[in-house]
């Protein structure tokens, strides 16, 4: 009895006719990164699991239910790495990136979250991740956000989003804040859902963060972490905010915006879309100078931030026309062949343009369907040109675009083609 297997639940095959869009995608990102002097840096999948323990928070909804923990054969306790920073931040300390200098850094890969899937939230999911280390400066802040606005441009999607940014202050300054919050919630009891009364005992900031409409009144007249701000951190968020007003990049004060991660200080943002649902931001990030402090005696300043490649494809997709070339595989050369030799003729061919005209994609049809049957594939699989070997081992060529579209490359083989078939 046959048995059928299928993906684990909240994961997805990105299957051959999607990954183009994927490397489209991924070359805007790689080209992002290098315009503003960010490097590569590619950590492992599984991290101790005290790492995110310490760092993330232990009320955070990842540590209390989302992390995929396990003991190994040794004994060790790790964990399917659920974001990047907190790993980034290890390598950065473990190999002393940072020693009398700062660092930019860029990582993409995936990560695991145990959550209800849907739409756009899967529980392995790609994520983009860039991180600035050991600048304090609002300077760093800004220019965060300038990549994250250029990447946007170029993916024409600023019509589509907008960016909403906010202090938390520092740890001190939470404090004073959390104290009055739990003083105005616990005033409000009767209105907080269970999700929120369970969040009064471990993390109160996060109630800001509920959608429930029953709260929304309450939450408006809650006490704002803007107002217990000291000069210095109101003066490095006012200057964050006069960059962008001379970079003209638009964007909403929301004193409501907390992101779900304990590290975070001073300078947070998202952009958000409404085109989505639920699943609506974009992109997130912000400051978390107090992070290495958790596993090292020496500060490191800190910022970033990550978008998840799926829901940033899933907008794209969403609002973009899906013929876009750049989206789809097309080969430039399909060889298909008459004679009755197992391809052999027709892959030496193949392989000569390869050597000789260099930059196209060249396919050979081992189908073994009639002459017919191959030509009709070739132009379903769009090619710019058909080349096929006679029973007489010559060479017929069909140009199937007109030749004020064909590329320098395209043009080179016509001419090397018209050669061969003389």
């Amino acid at each position: 009895m046959s048995i059928k297997t299928k993906a684990v639940r909240g994961t997805r095959d990105v299957l051959p006719e999607e990954t183009p869009i994927w490397q489209w995608l991924e070359s805007k990102l790689r080209r992002l990164t290098f315009r503003y002097g960010y490097h590569e840096i590619r950590l492992p999948l599984l991290e101790p699991v005290a790492l995110f323990e310490r760092s993330v928070g232990q009320a955070t909804d990842i540590i209390a239910k989302e992390m995929y923990n396990f003991t190994d054969k040794s004994g060790e306790h790790i964990t399917l790495r659920p974001e990047g920073t907190s790993g980034c931040m290890r390598a950065v300390l473990e190999n002393n990136l940072c020693y009398n200098k700062t660092q930019r850094i860029w990582y993409q890969g995936p990560m695991f979250r145990y959550e209800r899937p849907q739409k756009g939230r899967l529980r392995q999911f790609t994520q983009f991740g860039v991180e600035a280390f050991g600048m304090k400066g609002p300077d760093i802040d800004a220019e965060l956000i300038f990549m994250v606005r250029d990447l946007l441009q170029e993916l024409e999607l600023t019509d589509y989003v907008r960016l909403e940014i906010n202090s938390l202050g520092t740890l001190e300054e939470r404090k004073q804040h959390r104290e009055q919050l739990l003083h105005w919630f616990t005033a409000h009891r009767e209105i907080l859902d269970e999700e929120s009364i369970k969040r009064l005992e471990t993390n109160p900031l996060r109630i800001l963060d509920s959608k429930n409409p029953a709260m929304q009144s309450m939450l408006e007249q809650a006490p704002k972490l803007l107002d217990f701000l000291n000069d210095e951190s109101r003066n490095h968020f006012a200057t964050v905010c006069q960059i962008l007003d001379r970079a003209a990049i638009p964007y909403v004060i929301n004193p409501r915006l907390v992101r779900g991660l304990d590290y975070y200080t001073r300078t947070v943002f998202e952009w958000v879309t409404d085109e989505l649902g639920a699943q609506g931001t974009v992109c997130g990030g912000g400051r978390y100078d107090g992070l290495a402090e958790l596993f090292n005696p020496k500060a490191l300043p800190a910022c970033g931030f990550a978008i998840g490649i799926e829901r940033l494809l899933l907008l794209i997709q969403t609002l973009q026309d899906s013929d876009n070339p750049c989206w789809h595989f097309y080969p430039t050369v399909v060889v298909t062949n008459e004679l009755d030799d197992d391809g052999l003729y027709a892959q030496l061919i193949a392989e000569d343009i390869r050597q000789n005209i260099i930059g196209l994609s060249v396919v050979v049809d081992c189908s073994g369907s009639k002459l017919k049957r191959q030509h009709h594939t070739a132009r379903l699989n769009q090619c710019q040109i058909i080349v096929t070997i006679n029973n007489d081992r010559t060479i017929r060529v069909w140009d199937l675009i007109s030749a004020q579209q064909l590329t320098v490359g395209e043009k080179e083989l016509m001419n090397w083609l018209g050669k061969r078939c003389r």
